[in-house]
């Protein structure tokens, strides 16, 4: 994840250099492996390497892109690991949607201040 950078602080951090390789079947979805490198590009064996995987399922409202770690020693653990990373990303989408819908729905409405409560939704009509 990356972190808010202000435009006044816009530099790299030497100490966190990966080099991305992409790999995908151009069906289901990519994994990113991401190789921890030095400054000088050599591979620092001091970090690990990461896998990131990534699809999008459809929904009601469209595609939901879900970018998720699948946890693998190698490109073909993170192969095998794809599809119970990518259901478990589902998973996690699925309840914090329901969150969502939770706390939506418990959500007090207050009129603002000095709003006559009876006039919620509209104004009254008044005749002379």
């Amino acid at each position: 994840m990356q972190d808010t950078v202000n435009s006044s602080d816009i530099e790299m951090d030497a100490s966190a250099l990966t080099r991305e390789d992409v790999f995908t079947d151009n069906r289901i979805g990519t994994i990113r492996r991401l190789t921890p490198v030095t400054p000088d590009g050599e591979q620092d064996s001091g970090r690990d390497v990461q896998y990131i995987g990534s699809t999008q399922i459809m929904t009601p409202a469209g595609a939901l892109p879900l970018n998720f770690e699948i946890p693998a020693a190698n490109l073909s653990e993170a192969i095998s690991g794809f599809g119970e990373a990518a259901k478990e990303a589902v998973d996690r989408a699925m309840e914090e949607l329901k969150e969502l819908q939770r706390q939506a729905a418990s959500s007090i409405v207050v009129p603002k201040a000095g709003m006559d409560p009876g006039a919620v939704g509209g104004g009254k009509i008044q005749m002379p």
